[in-house]
């Protein structure tokens, strides 16, 4: 049996991705510094191993958003797509709501659970 594909795309479309196997983990990060990069009051993701995330079209910008960690981005419509992290070597995090299909994959975790904004309750 083939191993499950999963595809996104950024908002214009410019910027697509393919992730093969299921995910590593999925999770919801609460630190501030994912809240900044999204917008969002909180981000999803769910990790890769690198060697099975293909980017087809544009190649996505890059952010250095600290000495170990880098952020990647749509350059045309600002998408944000994933993290890389020292943390997590040879894992790529790709934000849900990039997927095609997010409701594919679930969270079920919480990391920096300490950084939570105190209004913000999940039920995982």
């Amino acid at each position: 049996m083939a191993e499950p594909v999963f595809t996104g795309r950024c908002l214009c479309g410019a910027v697509r991705f393919e992730a093969a196997g299921e995910p590593k983990w999925a999770a919801y990060c609460h630190c501030q510094s994912c809240r900044r990069a999204t917008g969002a009051p909180i981000s999803a993701y769910a990790g890769f191993a690198s060697g099975k995330v293909k980017w087809l079209g544009a190649a996505p910008a890059i952010h250095e958003s600290s000495p170990d960690a880098r952020r990647g981005f749509c350059g045309r419509c600002g998408s944000t797509l994933f993290y890389q992290g020292a943390r997590w070597p040879d894992e790529t995090h790709l934000h849900l709501g990039v997927f095609d299909e997010p409701e594919r994959i679930v969270p079920n975790k919480e990391a920096f659970k300490e950084e939570a904004l105190p209004w913000l309750h999940l039920q995982i």
